[in-house]
């Protein structure tokens, strides 16, 4: 499988965009296990009609609200399943080519490294426009 430089770009984005979507998913699951709290007053039925107070609990939404929560944790759930198909498509991709070529994609587009800090990384006297020219041939030939 052939990937391109935009879906090496979209990896990145991919990942993140899996992070923030669990943290909306609990966001959503917490919403829903919110529980209300009050109280009521009361008296017995029978004599001697002593006064009570009764603690009631309960979710503060309806059945819609509730209907709601369900179709938008759904709309994450496939925005996650999106991202994590994009992430395993580069990682498969990813163990297939030469480790040099895995490290260069890994500090240049995991990490965001400028092309002169990726050479630093790489050693071994490379340059900033060696680096470059060797990533280059490598995803024409892709």
């Amino acid at each position: 499988m052939g990937v391109d430089k935009k879906i090496l770009e979209q990896y990145v984005d991919a990942c993140e965009m899996i992070r923030e979507t669990e943290q909306d998913i609990k966001r959503l699951k917490r919403k829903r296990q919110t529980i209300v709290t009050g109280s009521v007053k009361g008296s017995m039925n029978d004599f001697p009609y002593a006064e009570t107070h009764f603690k009631i609990e309960g979710t503060s939404f309806t059945y819609m609200d509730d209907a709601q929560l369900r179709i938008e944790e759904k709309l994450l759930e496939e925005r996650k399943a999106q991202s994590e198909e994009i992430k395993l498509q580069v990682e498969q991709w990813m163990n297939g080519i030469p480790v040099r070529m895995q490290r260069i994609i890994r500090y240049k587009f995991f990490e965001g490294l400028s092309w002169e800090q990726v050479a630093v990384r790489m050693g071994r006297k490379c340059t900033e426009g060696s680096i470059k020219m060797e990533f280059q041939r490598f995803m024409d030939a892709a």
